[in-house]
């Protein structure tokens, strides 16, 4: 039986909005154990202004935000927006673009996509691709000279 925990990049009314994953006010961790998905915590995001003031997209705040979600046994990462951080970022987990703002409709779109996710978690990678779910399912290469979309 595979564990995959997912974290939700929202803001404070628990919508997706279009920033980056580490500008998120908190995040919804779900659950997919056995056959079930499910929420299982919540976390507010601390980092979220961490070492801003110095430089967008800092690495202090990159590190800190995987390692927060590392020990919380996060896997998969979900908003509608990635920075530069992503490269840093898929080498702990998936990254996952979704279009919509609605967290059951991202739930769902994680559920239809869960045998791909799980497929890739189960590699022996360094380097995760990036799953734009957004229209559709495309994965794709994380390019050294990532630029938002």
């Amino acid at each position: 039986m595979y564990t995959l925990r997912v974290a939700f990049a929202v803001n404070s009314i628990n919508k997706f909005e279009k920033k980056h994953f580490g500008d998120a006010d908190k995040y919804l961790i779900y659950q997919f154990q056995g056959d079930k998905f499910h929420y299982y915590d919540e976390l507010i995001n601390q980092a979220k202004d961490l070492d801003e003031s110095n430089i967008h997209g800092s690495k202090l705040k990159g590190t800190s935000i995987i390692s927060f979600l590392k020990n919380k046994g996060v896997n998969v990462l979900v908003s509608r927006q990635f920075g530069k951080n992503i490269k840093m970022v898929n080498k702990h987990f998936i990254p996952v673009i979704i279009a919509t703002e609605n967290i059951d409709e991202a739930s769902l779109i994680i559920v239809k996509n869960l045998k791909w996710l799980i497929e890739d978690l189960q590699k022996d990678t360094d380097n995760y691709k990036l799953f734009n779910l957004r229209s559709g399912s495309l994965k794709e290469e994380i390019k050294t000279n990532y630029n938002e979309n």
